[in-house]
This record gives structure tokens, sequence and C-alpha cells, in this order.
């Protein structure tokens, strides 16, 4: 069960002046997944479909890391990506 702190964290991601880079969004994207589901047990996207690689990437690399550590982690990259762009 994710706090109270990371769902307003995973809203104020989308309320942002400006929108982090890729690679910040990939992140995010990894954090909040290994945080809220797990490790990530889904099929590798096929070879065309970039966009879909790169985020499955992105959460299988967190593989082993607990939903607990991840959410602390997403917590701490929002603050930080708040303080650079709002």
């Amino acid at each position: 069960m994710v706090s109270q702190e990371f769902t307003d964290k995973a809203a104020a991601v989308q309320n942002m002046a400006k929108r982090p880079n890729d690679d910040e969004l990939l992140q995010l994207y990894g954090l909040y997944k290994q945080a809220t589901v797990g490790d990530n047990t889904t099929d590798k996207p096929g070879v065309f479909d970039f966009k879909g690689k790169y985020k499955w990437e992105a959460w299988k690399k967190l593989e082993g890391t607990s939903q607990e550590e991840a959410e602390k982690k997403y917590i701490a990259l929002v603050d930080e990506l708040q303080a650079k762009y709002n």
C-alpha cells in the first residue's frame, strides 16, 4: 500500500511548471511501477516499440528493490525535480 505522500507526489508530477526530460520521466516511471506493482514480470515489448521498451527497461533495472524503497526514491526524485522545474 502506497503512502498518501507518494500519491500526492505522483499528482504533483502532472502539474510541474516544466516537463522533466525523458531520462527523468523514465526514472519516475520505473520507480512508480516498482513502488506500486513490484518487480517487472511482464514480457519485453517488441523491437519496434521503442517507448514501451525504454519504459520496460527503466522498470526492469529496479528488480529486487523493495516497494517501500522504490517509494522513498520516487518521493526524493519528485522533490528534486520540483526544485528544478517549478
